[in-house]
């Protein structure tokens, strides 16, 4: 089990930024249970925790259970700080329709892939089997079956597309047409995000330390995938998980203990000199 690296001061931390699946949540997707005493002596301290995610506020929130947090949701085109909306970046209605167009002839060519349209209401999908719902349900906890995507009627927040190969050289590809309209973001090993352009974690973040008088100084930020390297950038102490994709691991300045070994919790308490 690899250590927390060792620091010889304690910062003055006010807000902690920790994406999900890969950094805070192990490899079955669960929180490690000693996370939730350190989430308490953080509030107690007065450091705003945020969880930063490529996942539905909707699931985030049931998934932690408390409204005293900032979320980061679908990477960064939704804020939400104590129950209530801080900010929205949302994609283009007309691009999302055609980034839905596209997707489905990829499909049609043999690609086994599959598009969450993600709004503010809900998330929406228009395949049903059960090899393609049972990889969008853990992250969308309010989701709709509809006929045609193209006819939903929400804020559009960002398409997701989940490609049953690897995704970077999949279905990727094949969205680089929309990255002059938007933000196409490999955000896992199978999913692709297409984003407002200035939809980004990082930016996010900005606009949470803003509202809280906070400095990158006084941040710590977890990450362990692309679609977190605006939000280390945002952070002083910027943590890429050991299990990270090297490119994180290069663009931050520290390493923690991988999500496997309980990184977050452990390099929190180093940091932090937490019993």
């Amino acid at each position: 089990m690899t250590d927390p690296p060792a620091f010889d001061v304690v910062p003055d931390v006010r807000l902690v930024a920790v994406d999900m699946d890969g950094s805070l949540l192990d490899d079955a997707k669960r929180v490690d249970p000693s996370f939730w005493p350190l989430l308490d002596a953080l509030v107690a301290r007065g450091v705003a925790v945020c969880p930063a995610s490529g996942r539905q506020y909707a699931t985030l929130r049931r998934q932690l259970g408390r409204d005293d947090l900032v979320y980061v949701a679908e990477n960064g085109a939704l804020v939400v700080r104590d129950g209530d909306v801080l900010a929205v970046d949302g994609l283009d209605p007309a691009t999302a329709r055609d980034v839905v167009r596209a997707v489905r002839a990829h499909a049609a060519g043999g690609a086994d892939v599959g598009v969450v349209l993600c709004g503010r209401a809900s998330a929406y999908v228009e395949r049903t089997d059960a090899a393609f719902l049972a990889q969008c349900e853990p992250y969308y906890a309010l989701l709709e079956h509809v006929p045609d995507l193209t006819a939903v009627e929400d804020t559009v927040l960002k398409v997701a597309v989940y490609d049953f190969g690897p995704a970077e050289t999949g279905v990727a590809p094949a969205l680089a047409a929309f990255s002059d309209a938007a933000r196409v973001l490999v955000s896992g090993e199978h999913w692709v995000d297409v984003m407002s352009p200035t939809a980004d974690k990082g930016h996010a973040l900005r606009d949470v330390q803003a509202a809280l008088g906070v400095t990158s100084a006084q941040t710590v930020a977890f990450g362990d995938y692309l679609n977190d390297l605006g939000m280390l950038d945002a952070a002083q102490w910027s943590f890429a998980m050991d299990n990270a994709h090297p490119d994180v691991r290069a663009h931050a300045r520290y390493v923690a203990p991988s999500n496997a070994d309980n990184g977050v919790v452990r390099t929190l308490r180093a940091l932090l000199r937490l019993p």
